[in-house]
């Protein structure tokens, strides 16, 4: 009797189907909060679902947000500050109460609470502007939650990880092949990797492109754009063709110089600010995003890793944050996919099927008023007024590169002034400047300079977020404290 091949033939290839789509990653996003007037949590799950966004990584465990993501069946992961790692280091029953405050509570067992996937350690505690501030307490920090997730029968639930910089690693020469972990990470690197192989984690990992062709004058701007018209760099055999593939094989060279080539990489950070230095506009990072997702669905990986592209990656970010920190530049404050208030910079596919992003819908501003400088008053001492305004708001648009760069005197100075009086809630106070403040009701945007409304929150929201981190960093302490006199 004449076997029928059919079935099985269909069977495979079923099967190869389904193994080969596994290997295609994730695309989540980095939803952080470091704003003075955040989009309120409802709003932003609600901009998560309607474009089809599922997952997100947070920077920590706001009892505002998770909340909002119940129910929403988002894959999350939350977030340890570092300020939180010394205290986690140290005490093992403090670990076991932020887990059972900020992941066992919320938890979904396929009900209606929060899909959390991961618990990360930290946020870049190798950066090298911190020294190594934060390196004694990253291991001792990641197995005492780790052991409160195994007590809390989390165990295989939730994966600990430990978000890394994008200079944690180097090549001098700028090959792939030459890559390797800084010197003075060797040991706490080897000490992680082991950590997160026992326990079945992926390592997590920044890749910057933008930061690269600043730093680096051997990467171009077409090279970092997947140009095809980039001259490509040549490593022995091996020839890259942009940014990000030279970037990660780096890194794979890197994991394999210390023993472990084969472990699972999450990109976890990596996006393309639009504003605050050169090369930063909506223009250049749509550009970049497309080429982005479009080689990350290709499926062709890179030379070192072909077929097997990062199991997840998190585009940097989701909205623009006014309070983020400038060290590194003024662009920081600028990588939102969306604007502050959730309106699109520029159009994108995540890959889920929406051909055009979706607005944040009926978002609650403060009234269209907006501080202006007083033209009839003697403005010689105006550019003073307007640094101190932008000691303490935020004018990074006025950057050289910047969107309101170009806009002339006194414009300018209106900019600092309008960003000052937003800040506070459009206090009248606010828009005084030694009597240099007009308040008018007329737009004064120019072109793609934009003079912002501020959004509508509450005072109780504000004061929260401004606060959130240090007391809970503060409540661990004092925690960890009354646990030494008891013990």
């Amino acid at each position: 009797m004449s076997l029928n091949l059919c079935p099985i033939i269909l069977f495979f290839f079923f099967f190869f189907f389904i193994l080969t789509i596994s290997r295609v990653g994730a695309i989540g996003i980095n939803w952080g909060n470091t704003a003075s007037h955040p989009l309120p949590p409802p709003k932003v799950v609600e901009l998560l679902k309607s474009n089809n966004i599922t997952k997100v990584k947070l920077f920590d465990a706001d009892p505002l947000v998770l909340p909002a993501l119940s129910g929403s069946n988002i894959g999350v992961t939350v977030g340890i500050p570092n300020t939180m790692l010394r205290s986690f280091n140290s005490s093992k029953k403090a670990a076991e109460s932020w887990v059972h405050d900020n992941v066992t509570r919320y938890f979904s067992n396929g009900g209606s609470g929060v899909r959390i996937e991961y618990v990360a350690v930290g946020d870049e505690p190798f950066l090298q502007r911190y020294g190594e501030q934060f390196h004694p307490f990253v291991i001792g920090a990641a197995t005492n939650i780790q052991a409160a997730l195994i007590k809390a029968n989390l165990e295989g639930k939730v994966r600990v990880v430990v978000p890394c910089s994008f200079d944690a690693f180097l090549s001098e020469s700028n090959l792939p092949s030459k890559g390797h972990f800084r010197s003075d990470l060797n040991k706490t690197m080897i000490q992680l990797l082991t950590f997160l192989s026992k326990h079945g984690s992926p390592f997590f990992v920044t890749i910057s492109p933008f930061v690269t062709i600043h730093q680096n004058k051997n990467i171009s701007l077409a090279f970092s754009l997947f140009k095809e018209t980039a001259h490509p760099h040549n490593d022995s055999h091996r020839t890259y063709k942009n940014s990000f593939d030279l970037s990660y094989d780096t890194l794979i060279n890197a994991l394999s110089i210390v023993g472990f080539p084969k472990i699972d990489i999450v990109v976890a950070q990596i996006g393309w600010p639009t504003d605050g230095a050169t090369n930063a506009t909506p223009s250049i990072a749509e550009t970049f995003m497309k080429s982005l997702i479009n080689h990350l669905h290709s499926k062709l990986g890179t030379p070192l890793r072909p077929q097997d592209p990062p199991i997840e990656t998190y585009i940097f970010s989701l909205l623009d944050e006014d309070e983020r920190s400038i060290t590194t530049g003024n662009f920081e404050r600028h990588w939102g996919v969306f604007t502050f208030d959730g309106q699109a910079k520029y159009q994108v596919d995540f890959g889920q099927g929406s051909k055009n992003l979706v607005n944040a819908q009926n978002v609650e501003y403060l009234p269209s008023k907006w501080c202006v400088v007083n033209n009839n008053r003697d403005l010689s001492n105006a550019s003073a007024r307007a640094s101190e305004a932008c000691y303490v708001a935020d004018c990074t648009a006025l950057s050289p590169g910047g969107s309101c760069f170009n806009i002339s005197w006194p414009g300018n100075i209106s900019y600092a002034f309008n960003s000052y009086y937003q800040q506070h809630d459009q206090r009248t106070d606010s828009c005084d400047f030694g009597g240099l403040g007009l308040i008018t009701t007329v737009d004064p945007s120019v072109g793609n300079c934009r003079f912002s409304v501020e959004l509508h929150t509450s005072q109780s929201d504000s004061l929260h977020r401004a606060c959130y981190v240090q007391w809970t960093t503060l409540l661990t302490t004092i925690l960890v404290c009354l646990l030494r006199f008891t013990l």
